[in-house]
């Protein structure tokens, strides 16, 4: 689609005397319980105006009456008009920050709101593009996106192969959109091969979980290397078995990764040979929950213990329960660190914010008798940017701990 059919807002949004605080802090949400009035003709999935109550421009952005968050904002100028130029800066700016800022061999090029572009996710491996889109009016947007992406990189001398998208989520739902996975353009071998911090891995980014690979782990990963050498490692919810691997890069003496999915473990083993790891790297297919109790009673330790959970609450409804999760999982983690060992232990919701996790791991190692020393404390990779005002931006909280026996 050209934008400028679209671009030609022919609505604007008013909203309510005291509303939109988030908006005005930063953020780019309106909410539909802070919508006044909607004035003129629209299609969901078109540009509008946003106003205060008392008519001042506060910025432009699409709509969708079907999703709970009514109006994603691109731009806060007035001026600003939504064509193809103003992608290709919004594409650029992405592209040169992430130059910037660390290895762009495999990274995220485009980071949704942290990036000015609402709801859309753009993954690099090598030379093959994941896209995910998971909002109606970015989704009208996506090929300009995609095509001003490909020329922003080609003049970097970047031939993006292949672009697979993985808009699958069950978010799409939400704003009347069905899922969607499948190539755009022609097809290539969905298998791609990607280094990261000296590790090999094969990244499937047709059936892998999200885009394939979590990126946003990058530099946390390289963080544990120096930690594990000649140690005995546990890496937890191992996915595709990175933070084992890097583990085993690094000269771990012994390294065992676990994951409750068959196709995440046969990964990670595949991953394993590609390293020449085989002989000190292995994975098991086993629920973490029952297994670290099962390993406690045969009395195991290891040197270093690495904890990766899904994000175990996705809405503010599911919090409280989340909160028994990560603090089960990490009493029994520090149960099995040795004397003067250490933790690795994050959470990936946005939904569990930084004092509550740390709340939460204080009482685990309360309840396992353990003290803890704090070596250090990280967020996602620099790639995954952290937009001020817009909290959904900040979502991966990292520890690591050395883990002391009471004296």
């Amino acid at each position: 689609m050209n934008t400028n059919d679209i671009q030609k807002e022919t609505a604007v949004v008013r909203i309510k005397k005291g509303a939109g605080r988030s908006l005005k802090a930063g953020g780019m949400w309106i909410y539909d319980n802070e919508i006044d009035t909607i004035d003129g003709t629209f299609e969901n999935g078109d540009i509008v105006a946003v106003e205060d109550f008392d008519g001042y421009f506060l910025g432009r952005g699409f709509i969708n009456t079907r999703s709970t968050i009514t109006v994603r904002l691109l731009s806060r100028r007035r001026e600003s008009v939504i064509d193809d130029a103003f992608i290709e800066m919004r594409v650029r700016n992405a592209w040169n920050y992430r130059k910037e800022v660390g290895d762009t061999s495999c990274c995220r090029v485009i980071f949704g709101e942290a990036d000015f572009l609402p709801g859309i996710v753009v993954d690099k491996f090598s030379d093959v593009l994941v896209v995910e889109s998971l909002a109606l009016g970015i989704d009208r947007l996506k090929p300009v996106i995609l095509e001003k992406l490909k020329e922003v990189l080609a003049g970097d001398g970047i031939q993006i192969r292949g672009i697979y998208e993985r808009s699958d989520a069950k978010v799409r739902l939400q704003e009347g959109m069905e899922r969607y996975k499948g190539f755009i353009g022609e097809e290539f071998d969905t298998k791609v091969e990607i280094v990261e911090n000296g590790v090999r891995y094969l990244v499937d980014v047709k059936d892998g979980q999200k885009t394939g690979f979590f990126l946003d782990q990058k530099y946390n990963r390289l963080a544990i290397q120096r930690l594990c050498r000649g140690k005995r490692v546990l890496d937890c919810f191992t996915h595709t078995g990175s933070f084992a691997l890097n583990a085993g890069v690094a000269g771990a003496r012994e390294v065992l990764g676990v994951d409750a999915s068959q196709l995440g473990v046969d990964q990670a083993t595949e991953n394993a040979a590609l390293n020449g790891l085989s002989d000190r790297v292995r994975f098991q297919c086993a629920d973490v929950f029952d297994l670290l109790p099962q390993l406690e009673r045969q009395g195991e330790k290891f040197d270093v213990v690495i904890l990766d959970p899904p994000a175990f609450t996705k809405s503010r409804n599911s919090v409280k329960n989340a909160v028994k999760g990560y603090r089960e999982i990490n009493l029994r983690g520090l149960k099995l660190v040795k004397d003067g060992g250490y933790l690795a232990t994050c959470s990936c919701s946005h939904f569990m914010p930084p004092e509550l996790f740390t709340k939460t791991i204080r009482e685990a190692a309360a309840g396992a008798h353990k003290r803890l020393r704090q070596v250090e404390y990280r967020t996602q990779a620099a790639d995954h940017p952290i937009l001020w005002a817009a909290d959904e931006s900040y979502y991966l909280k990292f520890y690591i701990f050395q883990v002391c026996e009471e004296k």
